[in-house]
Order: C-alpha cells, then sequence, then structure tokens
C-alpha cells in the first residue's frame, strides 16, 4: 500500500513535536511563550514557505483533522458547567453577541461583500478555548476565578461561532439550517440528558477492571463518542467541530460519579493521546500549510494581518474583558481580554468553507488566518506576562487572610 507521505515528512512532523516542548524549557528561563507558538513557527520554517522539507498531502491533512476534532473534544471535556454557571457564563455570553453584531458591522466596512462579511465576522468572534486551555493549565491558573472567567470565554467563543457556522455559512437557507441545528441539538441534548442521569455509572465498573487492560476500554469508548457525534454532524450537514464539541460534553458526564482516581488516571490518557500525539499535527499542519505566498505576493492581504490583529482585540478582547471576575484588576481585565482574542482553530474551519463556496478570496483567507496565527503567538505570552507576579505580591485569585470567599475583596496591584 502506497502513501502520500515522504519519509523526511514521517519524521519530521513527531521530531517537530520533539522539539517543541524542550524549547518552551529552553526559552521559558527567560520568556514564557506556549508550546502552539514553537509547533506553528517550526512548521511554517519546516514546510514549503521556507525550507520545504515537510510535504503535506492526505495523510498529514487526515492527521490534522483528527487533532482538530481531539481539540474541539478536549476543550469539550475539560469545561466544568458547573464552575462557570452563573456569572462567568451570563457574562460570557452577552460579551459574544456584542463581539458578534461588532464583527458583523465592521466587517461590513471591509469585506467585498455582505456574504464575505457574514464570514469575516464570525470569524472574528471566535476564542481558541483549546489553545488557552493548555496555557492556563500549565500556568496553574485552570482552577481560578481568573481561569474559570476565561474558560467561560472561551467555551461561548467556539461554541457561538460554530453554531453561526451551522445556520448562517452553510448551503441551506436559514430557516432549514435552523431545524437542522435543532435536531442535532434535541439528539445532542438527549445525550448529554441521559449521561447526566447516571447512565454513565453502568460503564464504571468496566472503566475500572480495564483501566490497566489491552482493553481500554475507557479510550475506546472516547474514541466511539467522538466518532459518533462528528458523524451526526457530517450527516446533518454540519461543522464536524461542533459534534467533537459536544463529545467532549458528553463524556465528562459519563465519567461524573466515578472512582476520582480513575477519572484521573482516564484524564491522564486522554491528555497524553490528545496533546501528546493528535493535537500538534494540527498546530504543525497549520504553520505547513499557511499560504505564506498569498501574503508576500499581495501587499493589501500582508496589511491586513494586523488590522485583523487588531480588529480580535476591539471586537473579541474588550467584550471579553467584562467576564473577568469581581474585582479583578485591570492587569486581570486586560489578560482575559488578550486570552479571548486569541484565536485560530475556527478562522481556519470558516475561512476554508469561504474559500471552498468562492466568497472569499485566499488573500483575505490567509490575512486571517495569519492574524489568527500571530494572536496565538503573542496575545497568550502578554496575558502571562500581565497575570505574573512578584514572590512577595498578593494574589488577585484568593483573598488575604481574615476575609472569607463571601466577602467583597479588592485585590490591589503588585
Amino acid at each position: 500500500m502506497e502513501f502520500d507521505i515522504s519519509v523526511g515528512t514521517l519524521l519530521l512532523f513527531p521530531l517537530i513535536a520533539v522539539s517543541a516542548p524542550l524549547l518552551v524549557r529552553l526559552v521559558g528561563r527567560v520568556v514564557a511563550i506556549p508550546l502552539v507558538v514553537f509547533e506553528i513557527v517550526l512548521g511554517l520554517v519546516f514546510g514549503p514557505a521556507v525550507l520545504g522539507w515537510i510535504e503535506p498531502g492526505e495523510v498529514t491533512e487526515a492527521l490534522s483533522d483528527f487533532g482538530l476534532a481531539m481539540l474541539f473534544f478536549l476543550a469539550g471535556n475539560e469545561i466544568d458547567f458547573r464552575a462557570i454557571r452563573g456569572r462567568p457564563i451570563r457574562r460570557a455570553g452577552l460579551g459574544w453577541l456584542a463581539s458578534l453584531v461588532l464583527g458583523i458591522g465592521i466587517a461590513l466596512l471591509l469585506a467585498p461583500s455582505p456574504t464575505a462579511a457574514v464570514f469575516i465576522g464570525v470569524a472574528l468572534t471566535s476564542t481558541a478555548l483549546g489553545t488557552i486551555m493548555p496555557v492556563l493549565r500549565d500556568a496553574g491558573d485552570l482552577k481560578s476565578p481568573f481561569g474559570v472567567a476565561a474558560i467561560a470565554v472561551g467555551a461561548i467563543g467556539e461554541f457561538g461561532p460554530l453554531l453561526a457556522i451551522s445556520l448562517f455559512l452553510g448551503s441551506r437557507q436559514p430557516l432549514t439550517s435552523a431545524l437542522v441545528v435543532l435536531a442535532f441539538a434535541v439528539i445532542a441534548g438527549l445525550g448529554i440528558w441521559l449521561a447526566s442521569r447516571g447512565v454513565g455509572k453502568r460503564l464504571h465498573r468496566a472503566i475500572t477492571e480495564t483501566l490497566h487492560t489491552s482493553g481500554q476500554f475507557a479510550i475506546r469508548l472516547v474514541v466511539l463518542v467522538l466518532l459518533a457525534l462528528v458523524a451526526l454532524s457530517i450527516v446533518l450537514g454540519l461543522d464536524m467541530l461542533l459534534g467533537a464539541f459536544t463529545a467532549g460534553v458528553i463524556y465528562r458526564l459519563l465519567l461524573s460519579g466515578a472512582p476520582e482516581h480513575d477519572v484521573e488516571v482516564v484524564e491522564g490518557k486522554l491528555e497524553a493521546v490528545g496533546y501528546g500525539l493528535l493535537v500538534p499535527f494540527f498546530f504543525i499542519n497549520t504553520g505547513v500549510t499557511f499560504d505564506l505566498a498569498a501574503l508576500t505576493s499581495d501587499p493589501m492581504a500582508l496589511a491586513l494581518i494586523p488590522v485583523f490583529l487588531a480588529l480580535f482585540l476591539v471586537i473579541r478582547g474588550i467584550p471579553s474583558s467584562f467576564a473577568a471576575p469581581p474585582g479583578a484588576s485591570f492587569r486581570d481585565r486586560a489578560a482575559t481580554a488578550l486570552l479571548g482574542a486569541t484565536a485560530l482553530p475556527i478562522i481556519v474551519a470558516v475561512t476554508a468553507i469561504g474559500v471552498e463556496d468562492g466568497v472569499l478570496t485566499s488573500g483575505i483567507a490567509s490575512s486571517l488566518v495569519g492574524a489568527g496565527m500571530c494572536s496565538v503567538l503573542v496575545f497568550p505570552l502578554v496575558a502571562l506576562v500581565l497575570r505574573r507576579r512578584r514572590p512577595d505580591a498578593p494574589s488577585t485569585d484568593a483573598p488575604p487572610p481574615g476575609v472569607s470567599d463571601g466577602d467583597v475583596f479588592v485585590p490591589t496591584e503588585g
């Protein structure tokens, strides 16, 4: 059997995946840079745009698609809806609606057509939850009030655009699309309801018994749930990422009530498969397939990158800052805005649909993806710098001695 993948490409993808975390550790002594930065940049350098040592093809594209689906699955699986319910999710939802109105409104001034404006507007309202969650985890901020607010912003910033893609960016009429999305919501909602009612408890014993055997029932169940929801999305003509995200939510509910040790082991295995194998393929391939020539040959497309990058901050960042926890400092609000404005996976999906439908030119698509790559490269890094404090500085995430969690506490700058 012949594959459209060279030996060099076969070796360079895992070589980049191994090198990236080592570079993070090395450069981290000076400045903290998110892992995905190195994965994208190294993919760009070794890809056709620079050295040409990696040749993209069907195999790498398929692995990249699996990685993107796994990224959204892990994002859905890691969201603790009990933690973000109430004020965080409400503020994040209102912020995203404001972003959508602003995004489409401003895009109408830049886009060549109203249809293109919708594509650009939706792309400008997205947040890369799957990208910022590893950043928050590595920084130890995943469960802090700041991290909870950022996760709420990211959850709405991924789920909202996915719904918008399914409703407005397909080939169907809006009413038909709404009915199809409703059908998906009913089926997915039934799965979520069954999972929340404790159906998964019947599976916990099988998970425990095969946790350290070749059976690996938990991981096989992940594959089944993920592919089933992705297949349902494809059959209904929806974006597969919607199914992948929903699959992560359902799987988290299926594990609820399982022994804590077993859950930790399963989560570790999922992170190993996702972040250790599949997800790096997506980010590396994003750099490999980036159309650098479309930018360098078109001065207007190149000039649009800083414009779109600034629009991410205005359209997505500013509304996201209002979801910051009560009493948050200016630095924490700015960091929330920067994380909310970090975008890439949804942009890749939206621009691919736009180019395929002939609505967006490759130049505009490359500008949007380029701006998304820059946001991933820059915004989380600046957010981490803003969150960094001197050892003797008080934390904004915990009240000082003598102040209970229920009291109102306004933190001071370090």
